[in-house]
């Protein structure tokens, strides 16, 4: 039997070039051209698809004017995490898919439109917002990813003083550090958080609330809080072998390829199992080909049918040579007696007639069909630890880790506390998207100017 190689670190200059974005922007003439097929509906369905509310026959008219910073402009006023939300979104199933032109000619390319206005303004410098003369109130807003970015530009674009105060070195959440380059490069987060700090927003970065500062000073100091820190790294899956060198935490591989020199995470030449199926097991999968890793597998209990990862992830997945193997639930991780990954052992599984609480049916395993995995390295992906100690420091009521809210307004059992993002995803709250978590930010922030306007003036109310 051939012996197999050590996995390694593929050499800098390779990772880059394997990291760059994939797919090329859009050139003027195919923007023009793709522009000029939009019907410019009066009552567009496309707009009612976009959680956050863009105009999108206005700013794609405004492409076809040559407007692009009016373009980019009514983009981010809707949505201030606009430039990301070209790349990330899943508009074949919200705005592309509510096309009118679906079924009589492809839908108009509404993501690679909405990404040539915002590539001009990043490339352009321009300042697209400017902020309202000071109001003298204060708001602190806990987390700096999608949520919290559209909140703190809310407020400051109305007067507010607004702090945020972001746990990692540099802000825009995923956006920044958990969503692989060749898809969302660093730079593009990077740029909405210096439009939001261009407003006079104060980013106080490498601070986490209930460490660095206490509950009780925040709600002393500010008129009001936001609370979207999203969620934590990936949870335990509770097997054996977790501990084992070889063992990675997806979230914790895609950020180590955002932040430049040699990566830490060798998998240059290795057998990779992946465990999950939604977005981040996808990700963490092709990125662990772009690291040059032989082969890579998903390992998921349930079927394609189940999985919570996009339609277009999947096939991009496929597209990197990333096999599925369904109906496989891990049971241990083997290693050698240098204490690193050999093995994963399986087994496989059906689906029962019953179902669980998400109306998915169970998986049961098959009695006597374990066998063992050959692989170097194993990635956890089985969605995120919840931040349950930083809710209950808040003094918040949740559900097991999701804030309890106000649907319509995101206050929770604190009137001063407002919530939003990943941190209230869950139990019904919708799905867990970029251009929903900035929705929700800007609902928080809309309330607590209302909340606060209410207060100032009750006779007015």
């Amino acid at each position: 039997m051939q012996k197999r190689v050590a996995p390694g670190i593929l050499p800098y200059e390779q990772v880059a070039l394997n990291f760059g974005e994939d797919q090329p922007g859009m050139s003027s003439k195919g923007a023009l051209e793709e522009s000029s097929r939009c019907l410019y509906c009066y009552d567009a369905p496309c707009i009612q698809a976009c959680p956050t509310g863009i105009d999108i026959p206005s700013f794609i008219k405004r492409i076809a004017m040559d407007n692009l910073k009016g373009a980019a402009y009514a983009i981010m006023d809707a949505n201030p995490v606009g430039a990301s939300c070209s790349r990330v979104c899943p508009t074949g199933e919200l705005c592309e898919g509510a096309c009118v032109l679906n079924g009589a000619s492809d839908p108009i390319r509404i993501g690679m439109l909405q990404r040539y206005a915002t590539d001009w303004a990043i490339r352009s410098g321009s300042q697209l917002f400017a902020a309202e003369a000071d109001n003298g109130r204060k708001v602190a807003v806990i987390g700096g990813g999608p949520a919290g970015l559209s909140a703190a530009r809310e407020l400051a674009r109305e007067g507010f003083r607004v702090v945020v105060y972001e746990a990692k070195p540099l802000a825009g959440g995923l956006n920044t550090h958990g969503i692989v380059s060749f898809r969302l490069p660093q730079h593009i987060s990077l740029w909405e958080v210096e439009q939001v700090e261009k407003l006079g927003v104060e980013f106080r970065t490498g601070v986490a609330v209930g460490r660095d500062v206490r509950a009780e000073e925040l709600l002393e100091q500010y008129d009001a809080v936001v609370l979207a820190a999203g969620m934590g790294n990936v949870p335990s899956i509770g097997i054996s072998g977790e501990d084992l060198d070889g063992v990675y935490d997806a979230i914790e591989l895609v950020e180590s390829t955002k932040k430049g020199g040699l990566l830490p995470i060798p998998m240059h030449g290795a057998h990779v199992a992946v465990i999950g199926a939604g977005n981040t097991a996808i990700d963490a999968a092709t990125c662990s080909v772009r690291l040059g890793a032989e082969n890579v597998s998903i390992v998921y209990r349930r079927t394609r049918d189940e999985m919570t990862a996009y339609d277009f992830e999947y096939a991009f997945a496929k597209q990197e040579s990333v096999a599925f193997r369904w109906l496989t639930a891990p049971l241990r991780i083997a290693g050698n007696a240098e204490g690193k990954v050999t093995h994963l052992e399986c087994i496989r599984m059906e689906l029962s007639a019953e179902t669980g609480k998400d109306g998915r049916p169970v998986p049961v395993p098959v009695a006597g069909s374990e066998f063992l995995l050959p692989v170097d390295a194993v990635v956890l992906a089985i969605g995120q630890k919840r931040l349950i100690p930083l809710i209950e420091h808040l003094g918040l009521a949740h559900e097991r880790g999701v804030v309890t809210i106000d649907a319509a307004t995101g206050r929770t059992s604190n009137p001063k506390i407002f919530a939003a993002g990943d941190i209230v995803f869950g139990s019904g709250a919708g799905e867990a998207m970029v251009v929903s978590a900035a929705e929700q930010g800007k609902r928080a922030a809309r309330s607590i100017i209302r909340q606060l306007a209410e207060a100032a003036n009750p006779a007015a109310v």
